[in-house]
């Protein structure tokens, strides 16, 4: 019988082969590009969504807030499942399993349809995204895992920012029920892709068993995180808002009491103990946080102040993810040269820059003094977003890589749920300069996630250590 602690080798591999490596890497990207694209893709049309279905901006919010919840409650337990079941079997899963909800929401033709169909939506993503970076581990030789580890913070960074251009190119075309139906056929490329060139896990823990009491404690945490935030937001009642925040605090310590005592914890609270992985996580929450206040709140601005049409609007916020694309392979490179604190506090102070930039726009902007400040606030997020991403996964042990691909995930859309839930707040409170009141909130976010940053300069580098 085999020990229950005992970690049996299966597959001895550095690595895939190529050029079964380059396909495995596709079927990942589809994958990735598509979940993180669709926290975003819906930002541009929600003016049109609300009209559509005569629904309130403030409630409209929540087809993105109900997707960003979905995956955010889930994470950590797909990614616990990864480790356990194997993250290709996870992954694949989640492929499946979103796909199919796509085709339902864009065959909604009710809010609440739609809703729920992005609830199911955002666990698909979720199991997608749980065991991304840890697959990455097994398909990149160990030489080669910083440039694996680029690419996908490049894929997740650009992913993020397209979302709005993708969203213009679509809407110019056909209703926004096709912001979803065009998941499916890339859906449908990456489970064939995947089925055929993803590996297994090459290393198994026996033994180990899916601890349901933390994923139920995980859920309620992360879930009474977000109502106590969106019972604000809203202006529920002070009571419901107390009793939230009451239960948030005894569950989620309790949560946190018992993951110290687990080996294999749902929530990796043993990474959390690495100074730079803590770090890095911190300013991951803040800069995605910064980076979702405006990309939500810029498209209500643009089309009900500015009067610009939805495919203006995406076309308008094109130059962040140009900016992203040509800064993050730059970042990726230089971070083998300089520290990731240094590149993320230089990037973050540009991102600032911009947002604030954003802020002061005259009354009536020309489309060029939009589009240059945008230019800014993409460079900024690019130059600190792959390093950072990197320095997540390079700094916890190979044999933790699934909570740190958890954590990074968690971290990210943590960011983007909180941001998504102040826009509704600070909407529902300054009803008259929601937009600005948002960019200089976003702007003091990168403020602190910069700051943040350069507090790990002091540490060393994981990724420059093991290359040298």
């Amino acid at each position: 019988m085999i020990s229950a602690n005992r970690a049996t080798t299966v597959n001895e591999t550095d690595g895939l082969p190529l050029p079964k490596r380059y396909w495995a890497i596709l079927a990942t990207a589809l994958g990735v590009g598509m979940s993180v694209i669709d926290g975003t893709i819906a930002n541009v049309a929600l003016p049109t969504i609300a009209r559509d279905l005569g629904t309130e901006p403030s409630v409209t919010i929540w087809v993105v807030n109900a997707y960003q919840l979905a995956i955010t409650i889930s994470l950590l337990s797909f990614s616990s499942l990864g480790d356990i079941y194997g993250y290709r079997r996870i992954y694949l899963s989640g492929i499946a399993l979103f796909s199919v909800t796509s085709l339902i929401c864009a065959l909604s033709g009710s809010f609440w349809t739609l809703t729920a169909a992005r609830i199911l939506q955002g666990f698909g993503a979720a199991a997608i995204t749980s065991v991304n970076t840890a697959l990455l581990r097994i398909i990149y030789p160990k030489k080669f895992l910083g440039r694996g580890m680029g690419l996908n913070a490049l894929v997740v960074a650009v992913s993020i920012a397209a979302g709005p251009t993708i969203a213009s190119a679509i809407l110019s075309l056909g209703s926004w029920h096709w912001l979803f139906a065009v998941n499916v056929p890339f859906g449908i490329a990456a489970l064939v892709i995947g089925l055929s060139h993803l590996p297994q896990n090459p290393v198994k823990t026996y033994g180990r068993r899916f601890d349901k009491t933390s994923c139920l404690m995980n859920a309620l945490t992360f879930g009474l995180l977000i109502f106590s935030l969106e019972g604000i937001a809203h202006k529920k009642s002070a009571v419901l808002i107390v009793c939230g925040v009451v239960a948030l605090g005894i569950i989620g310590f309790f949560f946190v009491r018992r993951q110290l005592r687990q080996r294999f914890p749902l929530l990796p609270v043993d990474l959390m103990r690495i100074p730079i992985f803590s770090l890095s996580i911190g300013t991951s929450i803040s800069s995605f946080t910064a980076q979702m206040l405006a990309m939500i709140s810029l498209p209500f601005f643009f089309q009900n102040t500015l009067g610009r049409s939805d495919v203006a609007t995406g076309l308008l916020l094109t130059p962040w993810p140009l900016a992203t694309m040509i800064m993050a392979p730059t970042a990726g490179r230089l971070v083998e040269k300089i520290h990731p604190g240094i590149l993320g506090g230089i990037g973050m102070s540009i991102f600032a820059t911009g947002l604030f930039l954003l802020a002061t726009l005259p009354a009536h902007p020309t489309d060029m003094e939009i589009i240059w400040r945008l230019f800014v606030c993409g460079a900024g997020f690019g130059l600190f977003q792959t390093p950072n991403n990197s320095t997540i996964i390079s700094s916890a042990p190979t044999n933790r890589s699934g909570g740190a691909s958890g954590m990074l995930g968690t971290a990210r859309l943590l960011g983007q749920t909180l941001g998504a839930t102040l826009v509704a707040m600070i909407f529902n409170l300054v009803p008259n300069h929601s937009t600005q009141t948002c960019l200089y909130l976003a702007g003091t976010f990168a403020i602190v996630a910069g700051i943040v940053s350069c507090l790990r300069i002091s540490e060393p580098a994981p990724l420059k250590r093991k290359i040298e």
